[in-house]
C-alpha cells in the first residue's frame, strides 16, 4: 500500500451522474464531436485515446451516428488504443484490434495510417522496443487530447492492474485474476484467456489533457467508490486519476450508488 502522500485534485474532480448509460454515452460523444469539429475548422488534428469492452460501445455507436447523420469527419483524427491482449492475432474475435474496426473504424472516414493499436502479434523480444515506440508516437503528436477510460473490477485503467505505479508507461503486464475471470465468457473459459497484455501506463494516461472515465451498473459501483472517495493507492490504479486536474467520471445512477458523498457531485444529469 502506498504511504507517500500525493497532491490530489479530489475537490475539483467532476462526476456527472446520468439516468442511464445511453444518456451518459451521448454526453461524452458530444464532447468528442465538439472538439473534432473545432479542430477540423482550424485545420488541426485531434488525438484520441480509446478504450474497448462493453462500456464504450454506445459511445462509439453515437460517434458513428454523428458521422453519418451530421457529417462529422474523422479524417484529421488520430487514435491510440489503450491496450491489447498478448499474444493474440488481429483477426481473433476477442482482439481489441478486431473490436475497434467492428465497432468504430470501419464505419467512419478515419485514415488507416492514423489508427494505432498495441500489437498482440509482436515477437516477445521486440515488445520493449514496440512499447517505447508507442510512447514516442504519442509524444511526437503533442499528446492525447481526450482519453476515454473504462474501469475494471480490479481497479484497472487500461490494463494497469493492482500494483501498477504512477510512473509506469506502455509495457507488457500480467493480468489480474479478476480481469481474466471477467473475460472468460468471451473466450469460452478461463484457460483460453491470454494471461498478459500490452497497455499504456498510468503515466501515459495521466498525460492526456481531458479524461472521461465511463462506468455503468452495479458491478462497477464499489470500485468507483474506492476510486473517488478513498486515498490514492497502487492497489486501485484508477485512484491515480485523483492526481489529474481534468478528469470527468461519467456514471449511471447504479454505478454511482455506493458514493457516500454523492451530494457533492452533480445533480442527476438529464442528458439530451
Amino acid at each position: 500500500m502506498d504511504k507517500k502522500p500525493f497532491k490530489t485534485y479530489r475537490d475539483s474532480m467532476q462526476t456527472r451522474i446520468f439516468e442511464d448509460c445511453h444518456k451518459g454515452s451521448k454526453y461524452v460523444a458530444r464532447q468528442i464531436a465538439s472538439l473534432i469539429e473545432e479542430r477540423n475548422k482550424a485545420g488541426r488534428h485531434t488525438v484520441l485515446g480509446l478504450a474497448t469492452g462493453k462500456t464504450p460501445l454506445e459511445l462509439y455507436q453515437e460517434l458513428v451516428r454523428i458521422h453519418r447523420e451530421e457529417g462529422l469527419s474523422f479524417k484529421r483524427v488520430i487514435t491510440f488504443n489503450l491496450d491489447e491482449y498478448f499474444p493474440i492475432s488481429h483477426e481473433d474475435c476477442n482482439s481489441y484490434h478486431r473490436f475497434m474496426y467492428d465497432n468504430l473504424f470501419s464505419h467512419i472516414d478515419i485514415e488507416p495510417h492514423n489508427i494505432h493499436i498495441p500489437d498482440g502479434t509482436v515477437p516477445p523480444e521486440e515488445i520493449e522496443a514496440f512499447c517505447a515506440g508507442y510512447e514516442n508516437q504519442i509524444k511526437s503528436l503533442g499528446g492525447i487530447d481526450i482519453q476515454i477510460l473504462g474501469i475494471g473490477r480490479s481497479g484497472h485503467i487500461g490494463f494497469n492492474e493492482p500494483g501498477s505505479l504512477i510512473t509506469d508507461i506502455t509495457r507488457l503486464i500480467k493480468l489480474h485474476h479478476l480481469t481474466i475471470d471477467d473475460a472468460s465468457d468471451d473466450f469460452g473459459g478461463v484457460e483460453y484467456v491470454p494471461k498478459q497484455a500490452i497497455t499504456m501506463g498510468v503515466s501515459s494516461i495521466l498525460s492526456a489533457r481531458i479524461i472521461f472515465l465511463l462506468a455503468w451498473g452495479e458491478r462497477k459501483a464499489e470500485v468507483i467508490r474506492r476510486t473517488i472517495e478513498e486515498l490514492i493507492s497502487s492497489e486501485v490504479p484508477a485512484s491515480f486519476l485523483q492526481q489529474h486536474s481534468n478528469t470527468v467520471f461519467v456514471l449511471d445512477k447504479i454505478a454511482a450508488s455506493h458514493l457516500s458523498i454523492s451530494q457533492k457531485y452533480s445533480e442527476l444529469d438529464k442528458g439530451d
